[in-house]
This record gives C-alpha cells, structure tokens and sequence, in this order.
C-alpha cells in the first residue's frame, strides 16, 4: 500500500512490460491519433527537455524540432558520443514533460542526418504515447449535481455512517464535503475503510489521511477536508484511469 501514485523518476521510462500477457498499461496509451499529435506538437511547440534513453545507461538530453506525419526530428546537437551509443541500442525510449503529465514513447527507425544547421536525429513517429500524471497535480473538480461519494464510518463514532460528497480528486489526494451537522474532524485523523464511488465504472476503497480542515466560501455551509490517498496498486490504477479520461475529455473538446 502506497501513499499517492507512481512515483516515477523524472526521466527514467516507467516500466511497461506486459503481465503475463496482460497489458496492465493500457489505460494509460493514447489511442487517439489527432490526440497523439497534438501532443507531440506540444513537445515540439514548448522545446520542453527529452531524455533519450537506452537498457544499458546511455541517454541524451535533447529537443524536438519537427514533427510531421512520419516522422519525429530532435536535436543531436555536439553530443556525439551519446548519440553514437543510441544509434547503436537495440530499444530506445523518450521521456518528457508538459506541465503535470509525464509522456513515454519508444523511438524506432532512429538515423542521425547531418545537415548544413547541424546534426539530427530522426525517428518514426510512434504509434504509442503513454501518460502518467504526476503526483499533486491536474485536480478534477466534480459536478455537485452527480458528485462522486466516499462512503465510511465517522472515527471517533464507529457507529455513525457518513456518506460525504467528494468535492474534487487529483492522483495524491481529495477533497471531501463535510456538513455542519456531522462531529468535525481534525487533521491528522486516518480515515479508513472508505468506499469511495467516482462513477458506474470506478470505485475502490481507500485509506485517506486528512491533511487540512477549512470553511467553505462565505455564505456556504460546511467545511472542506482536504486528504491525501493511502492506496493499493489496483485502487491506484483506477484512480488514474478516471483522472485520465477526464483530461482526455476536455483535451478533446479543446481539439473541436
């Protein structure tokens, strides 16, 4: 059991090997393909960092130039040695950041052009994005006419059963509503057993540890309880499903 989700390095590739034949990573590739190259264009647009990296150790820092149909170009830059030791791996895997989401893709085909700018590295472009979020990040706000619900029984009264509507979900933690009727909590309380509901297709239960206790807005009724995630792998992976559509949702309705 793990506090929040995926803790992965900030350039290491996740490892994505199947399970058994199972593709326990599915959730996370980017199907679309108008999705995947407006996602590269966005690698391309920002000239954020991309680790270039291979099984034995070797990897570049680099930028992504171009981006067309076919192909991906990045910088090769003065950093010959590198570069050499990449041409030459058998498995080569690109790891960046925009904002809060982390992107991993293989690169094949990999040639070095050396043209009258400088030298490149050119690559097919791939038929597989992932994405993971970071931790403490993108926060989907619920609608608080069909809220997701956490379910559980109040700590200090095993007898009262709450049901409290939550407010908003990121991958580290949620925020919970809690009515004026019901005893306070106070940070530091572990909350556990908690059912929680997100839609038709996500529930799990979860441990959570609340963080921080506020008023709502003025005039508003109740405090906000702001906690943090103690979860299993599969809750983890749920949990990141959902976030993850969500963000595909208005990506896509950004792409209209």
């Amino acid at each position: 059991m793990t506090r929040g989700v995926f803790m992965y390095s900030d350039t290491l590739p996740a490892p994505l090997d199947g399970d058994g034949g199972v593709d326990r990573w599915a959730e996370f590739r980017v199907d679309h393909p108008q999705e995947r190259r407006a996602l590269l264009r966005q690698l391309r647009d920002s000239s954020v960092p991309v680790n270039l990296s291979a099984p034995r150790g070797n990897a570049l820092t680099t930028a992504l130039w171009a981006v067309d149909d076919e192909s991906l170009v990045f910088d090769a830059g003065a950093s010959m040695p590198q570069v050499e030791a990449l041409l030459e791996a058998d498995e080569v895997v690109a790891v960046a950041y925009l904002e809060s989401v982390k992107l991993q893709f293989d690169l094949h085909d990999l040639v070095l052009v050396r043209g009258a700018r400088g030298a490149t590295l050119k690559a097919a472009v791939p038929s597989d994005i992932y994405r993971f979020q970071r931790r403490h990040s993108y926060r989907v706000r619920t609608n608080e006419r069909s809220a997701p619900v956490a379910r559980l029984r109040h700590p200090a009264i095993a007898e009262m059963r709450l049901a409290l509507r939550v407010m908003d979900v990121s991958v580290g933690g949620c925020a919970l509503w809690l009515p004026d009727n019901v005893p306070p909590l106070v940070a530091g309380v572990a909350l556990n057993d908690v059912e929680v509901t997100l839609d038709s297709d996500t529930r799990f239960v979860a441990t959570m540890e609340v963080q921080h206790v506020s008023a709502m807005a003025p005039g508003r009724p109740g405090m906000r309880l702001g906690c943090e995630w103690i979860l299993v792998p599969a809750a983890e992976r749920s949990l990141q499903r959902y976030i993850d559509q969500a963000q595909k949702r208005r990506r896509m309705l950004s792409l209209d």
